[in-house]
C-alpha cells in the first residue's frame, strides 16, 4: 500500500517536471526505483522546460554557494598570511629603517636622474609617510628643508585646496612649503571611481640636498656591492 502511494506521488511529481533525483530524495525511494516507475512517462515541452529551469536554478545556487565558500576561505587565508607577515617583521630598529628606506628610495627616488636633487614621488600615503620618516630620522632632514608638490589630473582642478590640505595634514608640512600644484592634461578623459578620494601624486624634494644625494647613492651602491646579493 505504501509503495503504491509513493509510486503515485512519484508519477505526479514527474509529470510536474521534477527530476528523478529530486523525487528520490523527497519520497526516500532509490533513484533506480523511481526510474522504473516513471519510465513510461514522456515529458511534454512544458514539463521539459520546467525541469530545465529547476536544474539551472539548482546548479546556479550550488555554484554560488561554492563560490561564496571559496571566497570566505580566501579571505581567511589572506588575513592569516597578512597577520603572519606583520608578526615576522616585528618592530623596526634604526638599521632596519635605514635599509628599508634606502631600498625604497632606490626604487622610487631620484637616483641617476633629476640632477643633484634629493626627491621622491609617489601616490601611496603610507609610502610617503615612511620615506619622510626615513628622511627625518636617518638622513637628518629638517621639516623646513622639505618642499612638496602635488601632481593631479586637471579634472580635479576644483579640488586643489582639498587635495593640498590632505597632503599637508598627512605630512605635517605647512602649505607655504608647497610648490604650485601641477595639473596634468590628458588626451583621454579619465574616469576616477574614487573621484572625491583621489589625491594625485606627491613630489618630495629636499632643499640643499646635494651632499645627501651623494651619500644616498653611496648607500645604494653599498647594497648592490654586497657579495651575498
Amino acid at each position: 500500500m505504501v509503495k503504491t502511494v509513493k509510486k503515485e506521488k512519484a508519477l505526479k511529481l514527474r509529470l510536474n517536471g521534477r527530476s528523478l533525483n529530486e523525487i528520490s530524495k523527497r519520497l526516500n525511494v532509490p533513484k533506480s526505483t523511481v526510474g522504473v516507475w516513471c519510465r513510461n512517462i514522456r515529458l511534454g515541452p512544458t514539463q521539459i522546460k520546467r525541469l530545465s529551469e529547476r536544474i539551472k536554478s539548482g546548479s546556479y545556487k550550488g555554484r554560488m554557494k561554492f563560490l561564496e565558500r571559496i571566497k570566505r576561505q580566501r579571505i581567511r587565508e589572506v588575513n592569516k598570511l597578512r597577520e603572519e607577515g606583520i608578526k615576522e617583521i616585528g618592530k623596526l630598529d634604526k638599521r632596519d629603517l635605514s635599509i628599508a628606506g634606502i631600498a625604497m628610495y632606490w626604487s622610487e627616488g631620484y637616483t641617476y636622474t633629476g640632477g643633484e636633487q634629493v626627491g621622491f614621488t609617489n601616490s601611496d600615503p603610507k609610502m610617503i609617510l615612511f620615506i619622510l620618516k626615513w628622511f627625518r630620522e636617518i638622513c637628518g632632514v629638517l621639516n623646513k628643508n622639505i618642499t612638496l608638490q602635488v601632481k593631479i589630473n586637471k579634472i580635479h582642478k576644483n579640488r586643489i585646496k582639498k587635495v593640498e590640505n590632505y597632503w599637508s595634514k598627512l605630512t605635517e608640512i605647512p602649505l607655504n612649503q608647497f610648490n604650485k600644484t601641477v595639473l596634468i592634461k590628458s588626451k583621454v578623459k579619465k574616469v576616477y571611481p574614487n573621484h572625491d578620494n583621489h589625491y594625485g601624486t606627491l613630489r618630495i624634494t629636499v632643499r640643499q640636498g646635494t651632499r645627501l644625494r651623494r651619500k644616498i647613492i653611496g648607500w645604494i651602491e653599498g647594497l648592490t656591492q654586497k657579495r651575498d646579493i
